[in-house]
C-alpha cells in the first residue's frame, strides 16, 4: 500500500525504465512493511518508501537507475545496499498544489500576427491556434494564466507521434486521446496526460488549417524549469502542433471549463473598465486557480480532482 505520491513516481520511473533499458523493467523488492522488518521510524510503515532494482538484477545499472528515479520525482534516493535502491516521498499533505496543468518554457504555440511563439512569450492578449467548438482549428485569445512561473520545476511527460511530433506537459494535464485513427473531435476524450499509452491516438494539425489523427510511439518523462499554463477562451490550445486541452488537475473538462467562466468574464470587463487588473505580470498560480482547487478538495471525488 503505497501513498499516492508514491504510486505516482513509481509510474514514472516505470516508464523510464522501460524506455532506457530494452526489455528490463522495474522491480519493487519492498513497500509497505507488515513484517517488522525496519525501524520504527521507517517510511515503509506509511507508504511512503519503496525498495527498487531492475527486473534482470544487473548491479550495473543502478547508478542509471538511481538518476531515473531522481528525475522521477522521488524525494529521497540513495543505495542501502548492494542489492537495492531507497526511494522514498514526502507526505501527501505536505506536498501541496506545487505544480498544476502546464507546459515547459520552449513548448511552442502559433499566434496570429506573430507566428511561432516560445510559451515563455506568450502574453494575455494573443490570439493562438487552439481547437473550435465546431471541430475545425481557428484562433482563441488568451484570457489568463492558471499558472505562470519561470523558476518552479517539475516533472513533465513527452509524448510523441508517428509523424515526428512530440507535446511536452505534466502529468495532470488533459490531452485528448483515442483509441482509433479517427480526425472527429468526437472520437476523443480530454484525459491525463500520464494515462497516455503507445498505440492510441492523439490530434495534430496541418498547415494551422485541418487537424488529424496521429499515433503515440512513445512515452517519456524528464525535470524541466518553468510552468505555463495559459487560458484561452476556447479552453483548447495547440502546442507543438498537438491539440490539447487549456485545462489540468480537473479530470472533466466540461467542469473545468464552466469553472473558468469568470477568468473569462473578468478579462472581458477588463478592456472597458481600466481598475480591473489583467494580471500581466502574474507570477505563480493564479488565485483563482487556487480557490478553485480549495473548493474542489470540498465537492469533487478523488476521480474527478487531482490530489497532489
Amino acid at each position: 500500500i503505497e501513498s499516492k505520491r508514491c504510486k505516482d513516481k513509481l509510474k514514472i520511473l516505470a516508464i523510464s525504465v522501460m524506455n532506457t533499458w530494452q526489455g528490463v523493467k522495474l522491480r519493487v523488492t519492498e513497500a509497505w512493511d507488515d513484517d517488522g522488518h525496519h525501524a520504527k521510524d521507517s517510511l515503509h510503515y506509511e507508504g511512503r518508501a519503496v525498495d527498487i532494482t531492475t527486473s534482470d538484477k544487473d548491479r550495473a545499472k543502478y547508478g542509471m537507475l538511481a538518476k531515473l528515479a531522481v528525475e522521477a520525482g522521488f524525494d529521497w534516493v540513495y543505495f542501502e545496499s548492494r542489492g537495492h535502491i531507497h526511494c522514498s516521498v514526502k507526505s501527501d499533505s505536505s506536498a501541496a498544489i506545487k505544480i498544476g496543468g502546464c507546459f515547459p518554457p520552449l513548448a511552442t504555440v502559433y499566434a496570429e500576427n506573430k507566428g511561432t511563439l516560445n510559451m515563455a512569450d506568450l502574453r494575455i492578449g494573443d490570439k493562438v491556434l487552439s481547437l473550435k467548438a465546431d471541430g475545425k482549428l481557428g484562433f482563441s485569445e488568451v484570457v489568463s494564466f492558471l499558472d505562470r512561473n519561470d523558476k518552479r520545476s517539475g516533472v513533465y511527460y513527452s509524448i510523441s507521434t508517428s509523424d515526428l511530433r512530440t507535446i511536452t506537459l505534466t502529468d495532470n494535464h488533459l490531452i485528448y486521446t483515442s483509441t482509433t485513427n479517427s480526425s472527429s473531435i468526437e472520437s476523443y476524450v480530454a484525459n491525463y496526460a500520464q494515462t497516455v499509452q503507445v498505440g492510441q491516438f492523439v490530434l495534430v494539425n496541418d498547415n494551422n488549417s485541418e487537424i488529424r489523427a496521429s499515433q503515440v510511439t512513445h512515452v517519456t518523462s524528464q525535470t524541466v524549469t518553468g510552468v505555463y499554463a495559459p487560458l484561452t477562451n476556447d479552453g483548447t490550445i495547440v502546442v507543438n502542433g498537438v491539440v490539447t486541452s487549456c485545462y489540468g488537475i480537473i479530470n472533466s473538462e466540461r467542469i473545468a471549463h464552466l469553472s473558468c467562466s469568470p477568468l473569462r468574464w473578468m478579462h472581458t470587463l477588463s478592456k472597458y473598465i481600466p481598475f480591473i487588473s489583467r494580471d500581466t505580470e502574474q507570477n505563480g498560480i493564479h488565485w483563482y486557480a487556487e480557490f478553485l482547487y480549495s473548493v474542489g478538495r470540498i465537492f469533487l471525488s478523488p476521480d474527478l480532482l487531482y490530489i497532489v
